[in-house]
């Protein structure tokens, strides 16, 4: 996300210990309902968050002057573990081939919007989520694409309720109809069965839990013959790369395009991880310039009078030539070349010289947000550095929260609350959760085309995008970045897609859009408004291709 969770769990994954990883776990489980005189017994009790009723309501927006009309659909769609065969009631594959009776299973809660009087076979409909991995999908849904849009401030905390809801005039539904969908264990969707977690909280299982998903609700609802798109945000477009791969080489059901907002493939070109894998230097010249441009909007560096575009194309080269030849000196860089480099990236982060020096010139993000406005006893956000809020401790080596998720949190979670209940008429009794502690304890190996189980190497879905576009050579590829973004740094996104493993004709088919904001790219109202005419542009230039 966008993904709020992502900003706070990420600091310290390499701490974590046994007993906050089965904490986590638990998190997840199915909540208790609250036990009142008159309660059915709990074995006939049913349990809303597997039911697969459906509330359907309608509604209209209006987006660039004309209303649509539309309805909504909530509900849940029931996905199972790979392996498992409905035919037999059986894992049919792997370990427990043969021997479970019941099977790990998933809801996944939904809402669809479609247009009314739609040909359904001419009408795109597009699949969306957030990422994290453990969040909901209530950041796009509240925040970007919905019928509805909750307000809030742009780069400043927003006070506490009444939070304001209003017709969203940047709502996709003038282009195509909509699906948010609530990862395994987020929102209202929650696992059960034998040992869910093992079957759901993993990139693979992940994957294979929106495959099956994707394909239900295209059975459901007759939507096979439509024009489709995968929208994913932060972690949602690595599932995303993974994801398209395997509907397109696997599930044989080839997409329009893929719509990536706030792009992170290669888990090795992550400045959070850096610090922990030294001899990886690629992440600290990936994410120079978004300091750079953080910098300049904080008024921070020597020379703030230079527009930004200009400055960040030459960053962008001192990043991939002097800098990045500096770092592979190591311990070889001479003493004189050393300090030129300080001194230039002092000029290009507004760090103090002896600050840089004393980090060997490698700045992680969470250091660079804590000590870009140390003078003020600041820390800049992570997901959008634009923010910034009081340093928990002004001593601290690095940023030990995210003042752009305190500052929106709550607005997204209460007005999603109140519509989802008022306006949707669903999730009576039920807790939605907007995030759980998954970073820690998610399963990052990954299955990439042409790459054997237990390879070492973080994760990198790069082959698997690549994968796609070379089975389908019409695929279609957008993406979306902000430039104050210091968890998926937009220079990152560029890079892994230049570096796609596929022939270089087909770098035609992906578009690059980059806007004046942060990670959660909606929350600057222009960049909305933006990014909905780009998108937009997008599904028109592809649905019929």
């Amino acid at each position: 996300m966008s993904d709020i969770n992502r900003s706070r769990f990420i600091r310290r994954a390499m701490d974590v210990l046994a007993a906050a990883s089965a904490l986590a776990l638990a998190a997840v489980a199915v909540p208790a309902m609250a036990k009142s005189a008159h309660a059915t017994p709990s074995a006939a009790r049913p349990n809303p968050y597997f039911s697969t009723a459906t509330s359907t309501t309608s509604g209209t927006v209006k987006v660039n002057g004309k209303t649509i009309h539309y309805h909504a659909v909530a509900g849940m769609i029931l996905v199972h573990a790979a392996g498992w065969n409905d035919a037999t009631n059986t894992y049919g594959t792997g370990e427990n081939s043969g021997k479970a009776k019941q099977p790990a299973e998933s809801s996944m809660f939904y809402v669809a919007y479609f247009k009314d009087g739609a040909p359904p076979n001419k009408r795109p409909i597009t699949f969306l989520y957030n990422g994290g991995p453990g969040s909901s999908t209530v950041w796009l849904h509240m925040g970007a694409f919905g019928p509805v849009r909750v307000v809030t401030n742009d780069h400043t905390h927003t006070p506490a309720a009444p939070y304001q809801l209003v017709n969203n005039q940047y709502s996709l539904l003038n282009s195509s109809d909509l699906v948010f969908i609530d990862a395994p264990g987020t929102g209202y969707s929650r696992v059960r069965g034998p040992d869910p977690a093992k079957h759901f909280f993993g990139v693979d299982q992940d994957v294979h839990a929106f495959s099956q998903f994707i394909m239900k609700f295209l059975t459901q609802y007759g939507r096979w013959n439509s024009p489709k798109y995968l929208l994913g945000e932060s972690y949602g477009t690595p599932r995303s790369a993974a994801l398209i791969n395997v509907l397109e080489t696997h599930d044989n059901i080839d997409f329009n395009g893929v719509i990536l907002l706030s792009q992170i493939l290669n888990y090795n070109a992550s400045t959070g991880l850096a610090q922990f894998d030294p001899g990886i230097d690629l992440p600290y010249e990936l994410a120079l310039p978004s300091m750079t441009a953080t910098a300049w909007y904080h008024h921070k560096l020597p020379d703030g009078s230079q527009p930004l575009k200009p400055l960040l194309a030459k960053v962008e080269h001192f990043a991939m030539s002097d800098y990045a030849q500096a770092l592979r000196d190591g311990s070889q860089i001479s003493a004189s070349k050393f300090a030129a480099i300080a001194a230039k990236l002092h000029e290009y982060t507004g760090l103090p010289v002896a600050y840089i020096e004393k980090a060997n010139l490698r700045i992680s993000g969470g250091q660079f947000e804590h000590e870009l406005l140390a003078d003020q006893d600041e820390t800049t956000g992570r997901l959008d550095t634009r923010f910034a809020g009081p340093s928990m401790n002004p001593l601290s080596e690095r940023a030990e929260y995210d003042p752009q998720a305190a500052a929106i949190s709550s607005a997204y979670v209460s007005a999603f609350n109140a519509y989802v209940h008022s306006d949707l008429h669903y999730g009576e009794g039920m807790k939605y959760l907007p995030e759980i502690p998954l970073w820690r304890t998610w399963d990052f190996k990954h299955h990439a085309p042409g790459v054997s189980y237990g390879f070492p190497q973080a994760l990198n879905v790069m082959p698997d995008l690549a994968s796609a576009m070379k089975y389908d050579p019409d695929l279609k590829v957008m993406l979306n970045g902000g430039y104050f973004d210091l968890a998926t740094p937009f220079y990152e996104g560029i890079y892994e897609m230049e570096h796609l493993p596929m022939p270089r004709k087909l770098q035609a088919n992906i578009q690059y859009h980059y806007y004046p904001t942060g990670h959660m790219i909606y929350v600057h109202v222009p960049s909305l408004k933006t990014l909905h005419d780009n998108i937009s542009a997008f599904i028109a230039s592809t649905e019929n291709q």
